[in-house]
């Protein structure tokens, strides 16, 4: 197919048929082989054992996309401990980027990258405590229909009440980790953050983000992270703690 252009790089006119790419055309046996080839390397990443897990880590979309999940729980905790020295205080995770469960015993990277397969980084920046409330309700905004954008926690509590309308006030308490416990958190207040640079930057419906202060989107890959705070745990202990309630 020909295509003629315009001065902004716009087409103008194509002529030509299609090529239609379908079982009737052969496999090319020279590049099967290559491919096969490059691929060794990355299996062995995949199959490499990197952690040991005492139990089965619940990742099931049907459950972390409403409530409050294990493996959330992990993914969350992994990602505040990795910049915790840095003054970081809250991690939230949109549950839609975690996408698997893992079975109990050896973890490989490969089991890693099935839960996080999007290859996200960490980012940190700074937002009001109302910023924080505001991202919350965008969270339980599109519990019903089953959203990604349902938010995980670690540093943080909140309560949701569904009988509210979205985005009317559905989060009615949120307790910032503070001193060994919980306290309020305070709307005029600047809080150090953590998620992925896709919710940064406004993914998910989480747009009060973009608006962060002294953001830095380039943090190690969240697998990284996932991989290396389980090595660090031993044999890890999935648990839940209460940290999202329902009114």
């Amino acid at each position: 197919m020909n295509s003629t252009f315009d001065d902004d790089g716009r087409i103008v006119e194509a002529v030509g048929e299609p090529l239609i790419m379908d079982g009737s055309v052969g496999e090319d046996g020279a590049t099967k082989e290559r491919i096969s080839e490059a691929a060794e390397p990355l299996e062995a990443i995949r199959n490499q054992v990197v952690a040991m897990s005492a139990a089965a880590i619940e990742g099931d979309r049907s459950v972390c996309r409403v409530q409050e999940c294990e493996m959330d729980n992990l993914v969350a905790d992994a990602m505040l401990a990795r910049v915790a020295d840095q003054g970081v205080q809250i991690a939230i995770a949109n549950s839609g980027g975690l996408r698997s469960s893992i079975d109990a015993g050896e973890v490989t990277m490969g089991e890693v990258l099935t839960v996080l397969p999007f290859q996200n980084t960490l980012a940190t920046f700074q937002i009001s405590g109302q910023g924080v409330i505001d991202a919350l309700e965008n969270s339980v905004s599109q519990v019903e229909e089953v959203a990604g954008r349902f938010a995980q926690v670690a540093g943080l509590k909140y309560t949701w009440d569904p009988k509210v309308a979205p985005n009317e006030g559905r989060i009615v308490v949120v307790l910032v980790a503070q001193n060994g416990g919980y306290a309020p958190i305070d709307p005029a207040v600047l809080y150090s953050i953590m998620t992925n640079n896709y919710v940064r930057n406004g993914g998910d419906g989480y747009k009060m983000f973009r608006d962060g202060l002294n953001a830095y989107d380039y943090g190690p890959g969240l697998e990284v992270v996932l991989a290396e705070f389980m090595a660090a745990q031993g044999s890890y202990e999935p648990y839940l703690d209460g940290r999202i309630s329902v009114k």
